[in-house]
């Protein structure tokens, strides 16, 4: 028995003690650097009257999922927040020789003051993780902490269509501190503000650059006081060519078709009727299918304006070619003739018929008309996004 108790305890001893030992040796011990009568409810001190600073910088790994419907886009980044914690101590043996800084864990920023900043604009904002929490935090022999995290976040936008296909899209980041108004802590950019990955690559959208960058203060009703507020602005320029290639080129395609029709012998009623109808038929698909990509907005249905309110319906009456009206007092009228449908020519002595002439005439009205919408069409939307651009 006494033995056995020897052998137990030599191998305690020998083997088990070794690994505790090691497993402190290589554990910074948070009093290492943070004092007894350190109080991580208080901010770092600054001097009297000035806020502390937190210079904030921006990775964008990704952005995707532009959601139009709904009038938000997600982004991966990278966020680095940086400050001075004078309180600290920075012994020497926590740093390795020729560094002038040291990674811990991301547990230890939990004995650390940091600031509280948040997306104001995010519907959903988290820390990505896989086994762990893509955060650090690195201490530098300055007694500079800088606090490091990997975000998804989903951003709300507000979108305008009024330039859609050719519209561009300015959508605001507002990154404000939640808890210390601007009296007791400032978010500024930093040197690398915001960086963007340069093989980002969007489907529908170019990104723009450079990104717009701003430092203000906001007023929050809600908690009556001013609070340091960044903004970034990232713009999103829709690409034209697929459009051109799926809309503008088979909707003009089709209008030139129904053109046809103006050509087809009036005799030919099932061939000139089947043309038109699958000429509506193939615009109206086309632009349904338009419509699903951007939400129901009110001001492209005001420009559409209201039908005659009257209850006068216009039709083709086939014994006296007359307009038929609902309308009591012009019941009258439907036994007169009001349009000439045959007249002879003084000049050529020759009997002309209205049909025929309404198709004369469309042959060169209708593609006018539509040259003169391109050519105006075109110039304004270009002269619209230029100026759009230029703001």
């Amino acid at each position: 028995m006494i033995i056995r108790t020897w052998t137990a305890l030599v191998v305690f001893i020998y083997v088990c003690l070794p690994c505790i030992v090691c497993k402190k040796n290589y554990t910074i011990k948070p009093r290492a650097v943070v004092p007894e009568n350190y109080v991580k409810e208080i901010r770092p001190p600054s001097p009297k009257g000035q806020p502390v600073t937190v210079d904030v910088s921006i990775y964008v790994v990704d952005i995707n999922s532009i959601n139009v419907e709904d009038m938000d886009f997600r982004i991966d980044m990278f966020v680095r927040q940086r400050w001075a914690e004078p309180r600290l101590r920075m012994p020497n043996d926590i740093f390795e020789e020729g560094d002038d800084s040291v990674t811990l864990p991301s547990e230890f920023v939990d004995n650390l003051w940091q600031p509280d900043p948040y997306i104001l604009n995010a519907k959903v904002s988290e820390i990505a993780k896989l086994q762990h929490k893509f955060l650090s935090v690195t201490l530098f022999k300055n007694k500079t902490v800088r606090y490091a995290a990997r975000m998804h976040a989903i951003i709300a936008c507000q979108m305008e269509f009024q330039l859609y296909p050719m519209d561009i899209q300015v959508c605001p980041m507002y990154i404000e501190s939640f808890s210390f108004n601007n009296q007791k802590l400032r978010l500024r950019w930093g040197e690398d503000a915001v960086t963007v990955n340069p093989e980002l690559k969007l489907l529908q959208y170019n990104v723009g650059q450079p990104l717009q960058m701003e430092e203000t203060t906001g007023y929050m009703l809600e908690r009556e006081a001013n609070f340091s507020r960044l903004v970034l602005y990232f713009r999103f320029e829709r690409q034209i060519g697929h459009h051109l290639i799926q809309t503008f080129a088979p909707s003009a395609l089709v209008v030139m078709l129904s053109w046809f029709s103006f050509w087809i012998g009036l005799d030919a009623i099932p061939g000139r009727v089947t043309l038109l109808v699958t000429s509506m038929l193939t615009l109206v698909t086309m632009f349904t299918g338009l419509k699903s990509d951007i939400p129901p907005v009110a001001y492209v249905k005001q420009r559409i304006q209201a039908m005659d309110k009257t209850h006068c319906v216009a039709a083709w009456d086939v014994e006296s070619a007359g307009v038929r009206c609902r309308k009591s007092s012009l019941t009258n009228l439907r036994n007169r003739r009001l349009i000439q449908v045959s007249w002879i020519d003084r000049r050529t002595g020759q009997e002309k018929v209205l049909w025929k002439e309404i198709d004369h005439q469309s042959r060169i009205i209708f593609p006018v008309f539509f040259l003169l919408f391109v050519v105006f069409y075109w110039p304004i939307l270009l002269l619209k996004k230029s100026q759009l651009l230029g703001h």
